[in-house]
C-alpha cells in the first residue's frame, strides 16, 4: 500500500492558486470557443487561435455590413469584456505564483532542470514537497503517467499508450516543457540532444515528447530529493535511478 505524504499549509496554499488559475484558463477556453461559434452560426469564420481571434473580432464588431444582428453584437460584447476580465486574472495568479517560486527554494531549484519553468516548478513542490514520498526518479514518473501501459499475453508483453495516472495537470505542464525543449534547445551544447534527436528518427513526434517529460520528472526528482541544482554533464542528475 502506498501512502501519501500530509501536505504543508504553503503546499495547500500554491496547490490552490494553481487550482484557481487553471480554472479561469478553462472558462477562457470555452468563453473563446463560444465566441468562434456565434460567428460561425453568422457566416464569419475567424483564423485559429486565440491570438487571431483577439485581433479579429473588433473589426468584426464594428462592420455594419456583415449581417451580425445587434443582439448577437450586444452578447459577444459581453464575452469579449469577461474574456478580458479572465485575462487579467489569469496574469495575476500567474504572478503570484512566479513571485512564489522565486522565493522558494526548492522551485529555485528545480528551474535550473531544462523543460521546467515556474509554473511546472511550483506545481511540483505543491504537490510533492521534496520528493521524498519516491525512492527513485522512475517512481516519480509513474505516478505522473508517464510511462506506457503494458499487455501481456503469453509471456510476450506489449506496450500501450501511457498510463495516465496521477496529477493530470503537472503531466501537462511536462509535455508541454519537453515540446519547447524539443523545439529550442541547442542540442549541440547538450548532452541529451543527441538522445533526443536519435529518438526523434525512430518514434513518433508525441512519443518522444512524453519521453522526454519522462525524463525531465526523473530530473525534478533527483534535484528535490538530493537537494541540489541541475548541473548539466551530471550523470546522477542526468539519468536519476
Amino acid at each position: 500500500m502506498r501512502f501519501v505524504t500530509v501536505k504543508s499549509n504553503e503546499q495547500l496554499d500554491l496547490q490552490a492558486l494553481h487550482r484557481i488559475r487553471e480554472r479561469l484558463v478553462r472558462q477562457r477556453t470555452s468563453i473563446i470557443n463560444q465566441i468562434r461559434a456565434f460567428l460561425i452560426e453568422y457566416g464569419l469564420p475567424v483564423k485559429e487561435g486565440r491570438a487571431a481571434l483577439r485581433r479579429d473580432l473588433p473589426g468584426l464588431l464594428e462592420d455594419a455590413e456583415n449581417g451580425l444582428s445587434d443582439r448577437m453584437r450586444q452578447l459577444v460584447n459581453r464575452l469579449r469584456d469577461h474574456w478580458k476580465y479572465l485575462d487579467e486574472s489569469i496574469v495575476e495568479y500567474t504572478r503570484e505564483i512566479e513571485l512564489i517560486a522565486k522565493r522558494h527554494d526548492g522551485c529555485r531549484r528545480l528551474v535550473t532542470v531544462p523543460g521546467i519553468g515556474p509554473l511546472g516548478a511550483a506545481a511540483l513542490v505543491a504537490a510533492i514537497g521534496n520528493g521524498s514520498a519516491f525512492k527513485r526518479g522512475r517512481e516519480l514518473a509513474a505516478w505522473l503517467g508517464l510511462v506506457p501501459r503494458q499487455a501481456t499475453t503469453g509471456g510476450k508483453p506489449t506496450l500501450l499508450g501511457i498510463s495516465k495516472r496521477g496529477n493530470p495537470y503537472i503531466r501537462k505542464l511536462l509535455i508541454h516543457g519537453a515540446r519547447s525543449l524539443l523545439k529550442h534547445l541547442h542540442r549541440d551544447n547538450h548532452e541529451i540532444g543527441l538522445w533526443m534527436t536519435q529518438l526523434e528518427q525512430r518514434a513518433h513526434k508525441n512519443v518522444v515528447a512524453v519521453a522526454v517529460a519522462n525524463k525531465i520528472a526523473r530530473m525534478a526528482w533527483a534535484v528535490l530529493a538530493r537537494n541540489e541544482v541541475y548541473r548539466s554533464g551530471s550523470a546522477s542528475s542526468m539519468m536519476p535511478a
